[in-house]
């Protein structure tokens, strides 16, 4: 990942603000050198030189930790970024892997993955095309196949399961 392509791809907030900061102090930099080396054309080496000379590596060196840091925080991002990835890919194969041992039909994995997701049984019959009393039968069936009595029961086997397999970067179980 380039710098500039992170910064583009980053989600504002703490990268964004940094490039700024990293930015104005660069400008900043800019000025002061081209100030130091024009006065030192002019007045020679002096200690009000000799100041800004001081205070301009400073900033110079506020630069290059700001860049550091924004370079830092860009790649934390898509670290986390590639973690939520894997977690939610993971989820799938936690979920696909009940599904199987359930033995749900297509239209029942259909049914109980918009169960998952959050969608009420009008928002999944509207989704599938499908009358409520046929969705609301289906959940039934998913819930008999899976030995529980309800919703609630049905996403927190899902969470169990993810917790029991772990979530990418956890350290290993002793």
């Amino acid at each position: 990942m380039t710098f500039l392509s992170g910064l583009k791809d980053s989600k504002g907030g703490r990268p964004a603000v940094l490039a700024l900061v990293v930015l104005l102090q660069t400008s900043a930099a800019v000025f002061f050198v081209a100030n130091a080396l024009a006065e030192w054309g002019e007045d020679g080496l002096g200690p009000q030189l000799w100041m800004q000379s001081l205070v301009t590596l400073a900033l110079i060196l506020g630069v290059a930790l700001g860049a550091s840091e924004l370079r830092r925080a860009l790649n934390h991002q898509q670290d986390q970024d590639a973690t939520i990835a894997k977690a939610s890919g993971e989820m799938h194969q936690v979920v696909q892997r009940q599904f199987d041992t359930w033995h749900l039909s297509r239209a029942e994995r259909d049914v109980a993955y918009l169960a998952l997701k959050g969608l009420d049984v009008a928002e999944i019959a509207a989704a599938r095309h499908a009358a409520p009393g046929t969705v609301r039968a289906q959940l039934s069936a998913i819930y008999g196949k899976a030995g529980i009595s309800g919703r609630a029961q049905f996403a927190a086997h899902f969470v169990e399961d993810l917790l029991a397999e772990g979530l990418p970067g956890d350290p290993p179980s002793l």
